[in-house]
């Protein structure tokens, strides 16, 4: 096992509130130890991290690997490069690939396919319903056993709400977590842009905000119902914040997170013409975006993801409502969510919590964390670097992001999975 001594970085720790300059000491894939210079540790690798940020490594909630099935934008080779890139040493992969998740024959695949790639804390979220087809229920007992961390129809519609009831009871009884993406099939009618000016001045075909707060209060409704436990992913307009505030206050097992680019972009920064900012949900009014932003800091949403979505070129060409929805966003997330600090919308230890002990306790994961003992998930990173997004910075094999050739401040530098060196410096400048 490699032994890792990390000399003099700044220690933000979110579950014990650390916030001090010190060192850390990795053996066995485990922290050995957090105090001074140890003259009996004999490291095999010394990364020195003065004037750098050490942290529990980022678990992202929403990532599609694209593999299996649409291996011509990505491959989980390709984009486990950009994750230990990112400083994210887990992630959860959505049930939309082809086959889609729906039974332990693809989990198993996938879990080779990870070892291939030696990412191994690939999370796959079962299909709530088979084929992703809204009608009949998946084995989701099975799945859990197969190494699910929870269900999802990730976007795709649900036929009826009994059936939803009834995924939910089922879900419950077996006290897994439900992932559910509330947007209603009929009220988006496979829109494109906010029901706003911007969908109006270019007749571009519209998803109105209450698309999404209808099918929240519906789920909500049946959470009160079952006791199923549910987290709400991508949440996009200011509405929805207020009705899982007052789900929280009654007591309801609910949990929700936000997109990062949704905390940055509107619907007055959408170019009509590019499919780069055709993303689902669609960027809203500043108002949502500010209330969003209000939201993550209060606590009333939980976590921020990246909701990676590789595309190739082909997949953004075309008439905008044509093209494909999303952005390859994992290599954005740091910077973007630093950026939030510089704005004074986060502090430092909010910012790392809702990367890395908030997205935990969702999946109901030990709280990643610092002290002795822990396995060693860390990021290190420089919150001062800047770099620009250009063909020799970017790892994901998907070019679609809105930020393309600009210069962001925030790079890691080192991730440490599973107390294996994953990422370093030496292997990207």
């Amino acid at each position: 096992m490699t032994r890792i001594h990390i000399s003099q970085g700044r220690i933000i720790d979110p579950e014990n509130g650390t916030d001090s300059i010190g060192d850390i000491y990795i053996a066995d894939n485990r922290i050995f130890s957090t105090m001074g210079q140890s003259d009996s540790f004999d490291a095999d690798i010394t990364i020195d991290a003065r004037n750098q940020i050490v942290c529990p490594g980022f678990i992202d909630l929403s990532v599609r690997l694209r593999e299996p099935g649409a291996t011509q934008k990505a491959t989980i080779a390709s984009e486990v490069k950009a994750a230990a890139a990112s400083g994210v040493t887990a992630l959860c992969l959505p049930p939309d690939t082809s086959p889609c998740i729906d039974n332990p024959a693809v989990v198993e695949l996938i879990e080779d396919k990870a070892k291939v790639a030696d990412y191994r804390q690939i999370y796959p979220i079962g299909a709530l319903t088979y084929k992703l087809q809204g009608q009949e229920l998946s084995s989701m007992f099975a799945l859990k056993n197969a190494g699910c961390i929870a269900v999802s129809n990730a976007q795709m519609p649900i036929a009826n709400l009994l059936i939803l009831r009834r995924a939910m009871e089922y879900a419950a009884s077996f006290d897994l977590l439900l992932i559910y993406r509330p947007q209603d099939y009929y009220l988006s009618q496979q829109g494109c842009a906010h029901e706003g000016m911007v969908a109006t001045r270019y007749g571009l075909p519209a998803i109105p905000d209450i698309a999404e707060t209808t099918a929240l209060l519906q789920c909500l409704e049946l959470v009160a119902h079952t006791g199923c436990r549910v987290h709400f992913g991508q949440i996009s307009c200011a509405k929805s914040i207020d009705y899982i505030r007052q789900a929280k206050d009654s007591g309801l097992p609910v949990s929700a997170d936000v997109a990062i680019h949704q905390l940055h972009l509107t619907e007055h920064d959408v170019l009509p013409f590019d499919g780069v900012y055709h993303v689902n949900p669609p960027f809203r009014r500043e108002a949502d975006r500010q209330a969003l932003r209000k939201a993550i800091n209060e606590g009333v949403l939980d976590a921020i993801c990246s909701d990676h979505q590789p595309h190739n070129i082909d997949a953004k060409l075309g008439a905008f409502p044509e093209t494909e929805p999303g952005i390859s966003s994992l290599e954005t997330l740091l910077p973007l969510t630093l950026s939030l600090i510089d704005e004074n919308k986060l502090d430092l230890m909010q910012a790392i919590a809702v990367l890395t002990t908030n997205p935990a306790k969702i999946l109901g994961l030990e709280a990643p964390g610092l002290a002795v003992g822990k396995f060693a998930d860390l990021c290190i990173f420089d919150p001062e670097m800047t770099w620009q997004i250009n063909p020799e910075t970017w790892l994901s094999s998907g070019r679609n992001t809105p930020y393309w050739q600009q210069n962001l401040r925030g790079k890691v530098t080192h991730t440490i999975q599973n107390g294996r060196l994953i990422f370093g410096q030496g292997d990207f400048f």
